[in-house]
């Protein structure tokens, strides 16, 4: 598996995988190209997106960490990390998550950040599990959504 950093031209494959996502959660969000390319692999506030791929270059998954400014629509502090994960159900329980966030928290350490915040719907059973799996502890909650966060320093 190759991690590297997410390039306009990833963003049918990106789309994709989040298309398959919603396929099996039934949780609508927005998924086009311009979505991923604005959202993620070109956010003014991004530090990093990452993809996943395999050994024949189909890309399994991505994450991505942005800054938090004041007013997000997470409600996280400014100057946090706040991190997505989206993984190709077709690719699930592989060793794509933990892949990604070795490169995303080498990103927030060289970023400064102190704390990444993961915001994940409270009926995302794997996503919780990921995020407790890689060292993120619960520190509040909001309408339907579990926040977690991982302190860089201290772990």
């Amino acid at each position: 598996m190759i991690i590297r950093t997410a390039r306009l031209s990833d963003a049918e494959a990106m789309s994709r995988i989040l298309t398959d996502i919603i396929a099996v959660t039934q949780r609508q969000r927005p998924h086009d190209q311009d979505f991923v390319r604005d959202t993620y692999i070109n956010n003014p506030h991004g530090i990093l997106c990452s993809v996943a791929e395999d050994e024949s270059g189909e890309v399994l998954g991505f994450q991505s960490l942005i800054r938090a400014v004041e007013d997000n629509k997470y409600g996280v502090t400014a100057g946090w990390g706040i991190i997505g994960t989206h993984v190709s159900p077709n690719a699930a329980r592989r060793g794509v998550g933990k892949a990604l966030f070795a490169a995303t928290r080498l990103a927030a350490e060289n970023a400064d950040l102190q704390n990444i915040d993961a915001t994940i719907g409270a009926d995302n059973a794997n996503g919780l599990a990921y995020y407790d799996a890689i060292g993120f502890q619960s520190y509040r909650t909001g309408d339907n959504t579990i926040c977690k966060r991982f302190s860089i320093f201290s772990s």
